[in-house]
């Protein structure tokens, strides 16, 4: 039996993607130049990150208002994974 096809696992979301996905994002423009961001290197960032930081999911919108209080309580977390994967993948790629 594929459960895929009897319940909508669509509605399951890792919060922690977005937030890693925002964060990424924000760091590299802040970097500018100075990391690379061929979409090989942004996704291994991502992927990175996410595997460095506890997985937040969700399936309806209060799980979503949940994990953005969780955001506060994890905002360096988060912060601190994106900023080691850019370092990390970025010192790879050179």
């Amino acid at each position: 039996m594929d459960l895929r096809d009897l319940y909508a696992f669509e509605e399951l979301v890792n919060e922690a993607e977005r937030l890693i996905l925002a964060e990424l994002g924000r760091q590299l423009e802040e970097r500018g130049d100075s990391a690379c961001t061929s979409e090989e290197c942004v996704l291994d960032m991502a992927a990175y990150a996410l595997n460095h930081v506890r997985p937040m999911y969700r399936v309806n919108l209060m799980g979503r208002i949940y994990a953005d209080t969780l955001m506060i309580e994890h905002a360096d977390e988060i912060s601190d994974a994106v900023s080691e994967a850019i370092e990390r993948i970025s010192s790879d790629a050179e």
